[in-house]
């Protein structure tokens, strides 16, 4: 199975030929994965697709929308098999509401939104995705390595730096609802 992550950086792109050029090559790579990652504004950027009721700040993220857009998704590139992206409400620095929402095989994956209080928001996207990987990888439905994703990313972000430092015991406890706080 393979894994890809749309993660669109400007900078990277502006010299060879900008948006138009990353959209050609990640259109023909995303036709070779089975697992896509990305945010509303890398499924924009990246593949051209918008999503629409979202408003310019990110306050506002209507799951029907994003749902949506996964479903879009899913009608160019029939070889995925399971669409991720979280939902992120940015109200301060340090204070976000945190989520996801993924399609697999036909079905939404929806983890609400919960509020986090984040001490280093850097590898929040990179720690949902290797979450839910290892979800797929242990074997478990995809409902149970989407919320491993949630969990793993927001106990990330409740750490300095860009590499998690999380257990599976702890990853679990915030599954069950705990709070994402790291005990050390």
């Amino acid at each position: 199975m393979v894994s890809y992550d749309l993660n669109y950086r400007e900078s990277l792109w502006k010299g060879i030929g900008g948006k138009q050029k990353a959209q050609d090559v990640n259109r023909e790579l995303v036709s070779a994965v089975d697992v896509l990652f990305g945010n509303e504004e890398d499924f924009s950027t990246t593949l051209g697709i918008v999503i629409e009721g979202v408003s310019n700040d990110f306050t506002h993220l209507p799951v029907s929308s994003y749902e949506s857009m996964l479903h879009q998704v899913a009608g160019l590139y029939p070889n995925l098999k399971l669409i991720a992206t979280t939902l992120r409400t940015a109200h301060t620095a340090t204070r976000n509401d945190w989520g996801a929402i993924a399609l697999y095989e036909g079905k939404t994956i929806h983890v609400p939104q919960r509020p986090l209080e984040i001490l280093d928001r850097v590898g929040g996207g990179d720690s949902f995705a290797s979450g839910l990987i290892y979800g797929l990888l242990a074997a478990k439905d995809a409902e149970w390595a989407v919320q491993c994703g949630v969990a793993h990313g927001a106990l990330a972000m409740t750490t300095p730096g860009d590499t998690s430092m999380a257990t599976l015991p702890e990853v679990e406890a915030v599954m069950r609802g705990s709070s994402a706080r790291i005990s050390r």
